[in-house]
């Protein structure tokens, strides 16, 4: 799901590149390798550079492809700041030693549940797991109670997900954390058997909402996306959340940071902070990219669930293992 929130001010400074390249000139100011959603990265630079002046470059791609890219650049890389839609990338870039410490000024705005102990990247933004399901075809009391009960072969043909993405990649990465590599391997295993692949978070709703199949495991701010719009892929949907501390209530982080090797590190940490401040989650209520606000005070979007609501697991953000995770998945078949 995209969003736009667009000024003239904002446009005339903000310089915006769909895909990444070669370091840009003098004048491109701070350069973010975003994989959160563009339209929403669009909106805090523009935010950002209307309140400070400093121009922003984005550079726009995915969770693994940029993570990876940034360790391969090592402290060549371009970047001053890297955004991401979920933590495992986060958590590679750290392995590496690539982050500087984020300002205590800008982790102060953010709860612990948010953040690595490290302080080395920041929560900015959080998604909340769900199974969304077609309500002409399943009942309440019909609904598993757990992530894990989609193993069971009651659930055969009966599900979908988007494996090969990163969202469903870090609910696996929680699942690993949570129960143990031998549990998420039999639930992969499990997963193969039972489950329908499709492309993309988005194409699992449409065909929930189709009728296609029962349910699916996604992302929440899919449906409210869709909701917003015309509601024609959400119509027939409707959401369980798992809650009780089970995996299926993981609620991801999307995280930022400020590379080490950053050329303009002043003006990439007030980025992160502005980002993380009233500006920069005042975005995540007020807009339509449905993520939850996650700094201290902050309010979500009156639309969803709150986040206290939501019971989710405890996980340590810096160590979910996306590489462990994707040769398990690959050993399963799935990937």
């Amino acid at each position: 799901m995209r969003y736009a929130l667009f000024t003239l001010a904002g446009a005339a400074a903000l310089a915006i590149s769909l895909i990444a390249g070669p370091a840009m000139a003098e004048d491109a100011g701070i350069i973010v390798y975003n994989a959160q959603h563009e339209n929403l990265t669009k909106a805090w630079a523009e935010g950002f550079t209307k309140e400070t002046g400093i121009k922003v470059t984005v550079r726009n791609g995915g969770d693994s492809d940029f993570s990876n890219q940034i360790v391969a650049e090592g402290s060549s890389s371009p970047a001053d700041v890297f955004l991401t839609e979920n933590s495992p990338a986060m958590a590679l870039v750290e392995s590496a030693g690539l982050f500087a410490p984020v300002d205590t000024d800008t982790l102060a705005q953010v709860p612990q549940d948010y953040q690595p102990a490290s302080g080395k990247w920041v929560g900015i933004a959080a998604r909340s797991t769900v199974f969304a399901y077609n309500k002409t075809k399943l009942n309440a009391d019909k609904l598993p109670k757990s992530l894990l009960d989609l193993a069971d072969p009651s659930w055969k043909g009966r599900w979908a997900a988007s494996p090969s993405g990163a969202d469903f990649q870090a609910i696996v990465s929680a699942l690993l954390q949570l129960k143990g590599e031998a549990a998420t391997a039999d639930w992969l295993k499990a997963m193969k058997t039972n489950f329908t692949p499709y492309k993309g978070n988005s194409t699992v709703m449409k065909a929930v909402n189709a009728g296609e199949i029962e349910g699916g495991v996604i992302y929440h701010y899919y449906y409210f996306g869709d909701q917003a719009k015309t509601g024609e892929n959400s119509k027939n949907v409707g959401l369980h959340y798992f809650k009780n501390q089970d995996p299926g209530a993981f609620v991801s982080i999307s995280g930022g940071g400020v590379l080490a090797s950053s050329k303009h590190p002043k003006e990439a940490q007030a980025f992160l902070k502005w980002v993380t401040g009233k500006g920069g989650q005042e975005i995540l209520k007020t807009g339509n990219s449905f993520e939850y606000a996650v700094s201290k005070g902050a309010e979500s979007n009156p639309k969803l669930v709150p986040l206290a609501d939501l019971q989710a697991p405890k996980v340590d953000a810096t160590t979910l293992n996306s590489k462990k995770v994707t040769d398990l998945m690959t050993a399963a078949g799935l990937l």
